[in-house]
């Protein structure tokens, strides 16, 4: 992991704000949802990206009554109904 540089402090109601240059070079613009892991001591934020309910793949991923499906699932799906 490498270190931005970069200290801010959480603000009374747990906030903390990502400076413009870290929203830049990684594409984040305001109301893009972001991920929340937690590993070891560490937060680590991520850009969310959808996976698939079914086997957790991000390829081709498309909404379905508010759940999120693959091309290979969707398609296998399909078969089953055959």
């Amino acid at each position: 992991m490498k270190p931005a540089g970069v200290v801010r402090k959480v603000d009374q109601l747990g906030r903390i704000v990502l400076p413009k240059s870290l929203r830049k070079r990684y594409l984040m613009n305001e109301g893009d949802p972001v991920e929340i892991f937690v590993q070891g001591d560490h937060i680590i934020l991520e850009r969310y990206r959808p996976k698939c309910v079914f086997c957790g793949s991000m390829n081709e991923v498309r909404d379905f009554k508010d759940r999120y499906l693959c091309g290979a699932c969707i398609e296998e799906m399909a078969q089953l109904r055959r």
